[in-house]
């Protein structure tokens, strides 16, 4: 008996009662190789001895302090840690308890900043479809993801969407990657003139696109173009790096190797390593002036944004992704992960697209490699390969609807940086046991 309210009444998950490096163990001793980082998030592990001193050390000085009242000395250490390595531009940070709370903040300081500037028209925003931004509301507005959206459509604000950079399925025969990156940036460009550019206001995008999609990165050019679309029609470009940033492809922020910078940029997942609840939203100097010398006040807040103990632990955290070297790490095992999933199913007849950044890898399953057709939705063969894979002592993140919310199937993988070149073995090998398992 339980009294939790599930994510799905009908699952009855075993209890995580402890942490071993990638491992996670169970009550009753069974042992899982985190293969995705719960959600992307584990990036460290699940036993740091630094961090987890790190919060204990906190909590002996003070566990809370509301933001109305007071700042913090961890909430300044890392916002300038943060500073110090954020994209050119960024200068402030805004912290947070989430990534849904992180997009939510971007997109109502984007609204404000409008509304500081005297451009009260600018109500919309436009992102890409097969993208996954948050489940609050107005997050899941901008998100592409057609089955979680389906629900709340009624309540949700005014967003478009173009179509995702999505190499695999979108790139013609014959067409370089550059000219489709092109192309599709330029769907942006041509829905700005349909609903008028002086009514947008921002673009959104993950930089690799996580869950909805499976680790899809956009080709060389691509944000360049975005970039450009954008200042030449005065739109602000928020990048959701939630799930791909603070070091997951390989680089402290994703868009580092897209040669771009953002206006906005939102963070969490691997920002607190899973030790705690924490996000950020981190602007533009030029965003924050606009508050800073209209009304001063960003009208928006939560209890929590700025918990002392969550952002001593996200400065721990912080700190061994950048001077600690975890970044450059995961650079490196991202190679040795990329090659390993390559000789195992760079052939097989079933999967049909192996791609991603450093630790940040989705493989995409197909009934037919010639053709990419999807597998039957009916068969729901990314859940059969979850339980395949649990029951096998493995943790990954097989998701559905991969192609427009309904057709295929992909698995993501996004392992904590500390994995060993024996444990990245063990991670294929049970991978591949597993999808042999649940192919039909």
């Amino acid at each position: 008996m339980t009294h939790i309210f599930p994510r799905h009444t009908r699952a009855h998950p075993p209890v995580a009662a402890q942490g071993d490096g990638a491992y996670i163990i169970d009550s009753s001793g069974k042992r899982y190789l985190d293969g995705s980082g719960g959600a992307a998030v584990s990036c460290l592990g699940h036993s740091d001895p630094e961090v987890i001193a790190a919060i204990k050390a906190q909590a002996d000085q003070i566990a809370f302090a509301h933001t109305g009242f007071f700042t913090s000395e961890p909430a300044e250490r890392l916002a300038d840690r943060l500073i110090q390595h954020a994209p050119d531009g960024i200068d402030r940070v805004y912290f947070v308890s989430g990534g849904s709370e992180a997009v939510e903040a971007a997109l109502k300081l984007a609204r404000q900043y409008f509304l500081e500037r005297g451009e009260p028209q600018r109500t919309r925003f436009i992102a890409r479809r097969q993208s996954y931004h948050g489940n609050t509301l107005g997050a899941l507005s901008t998100g592409g993801n057609a089955w979680r959206r389906e629900p709340f459509a009624p309540l949700m604000i005014d967003t478009s969407h173009i179509s995702p950079c999505y190499e695999y399925r979108g790139r013609e025969e014959g067409e370089t990657q550059e000219a489709y990156g092109q192309r599709v940036a330029d769907e942006l460009e041509a829905e700005l003139q349909r609903v008028g550019p002086e009514n947008v206001i921002a673009f959104v995008a993950e930089p690799v696109v996580g869950a909805t999609a499976g680790a899809v990165p956009a080709v060389p050019g691509y944000f360049k173009r975005i970039r450009e679309i954008c200042d030449r029609h005065g739109i602000l470009l928020i990048l959701d790096e939630v799930m791909c940033g603070m070091g997951r492809t390989g680089t402290l922020f994703a868009c580092e190797q897209d040669g771009i910078a953002p206006d906005i940029v939102t963070i969490a997942k691997g920002l607190g390593a899973g030790y705690q609840p924490v996000g950020a939203m981190l602007c533009t100097s030029t965003i924050y002036a606009a508050i800073e010398n209209g009304s001063g006040f960003f009208q928006h807040g939560h209890t929590y944004i700025g918990h002392p103990m969550a952002c001593a632990a996200a400065d721990a955290v912080v700190e061994k992704l950048t001077d600690g070297g975890m970044t450059k790490r995961a650079a490196q095992m991202g190679a040795i992960l990329e090659t390993a999933l390559n000789d195992t199913f760079g052939q097989h007849p079933n999967v049909g697209d192996i791609r991603g950044r450093g630790m940040f890898r989705g493989l995409e399953l197909v009934a037919d490699r010639d053709t990419k057709a999807p597998f039957d939705p009916e068969l729901s063969v990314h859940k059969t390969l979850k339980a395949a894979a649990f029951e096998a002592g493995l943790i990954c993140y097989p998701m559905g609807g991969t192609i427009d919310g309904r057709q295929g199937d992909h698995v993501l993988l996004a392992p904590p940086f500390i994995l060993t070149e024996n444990q990245v073995g063990e991670l294929v090998d049970k991978l591949s046991k597993a999808l042999n398992a649940a192919l039909p």
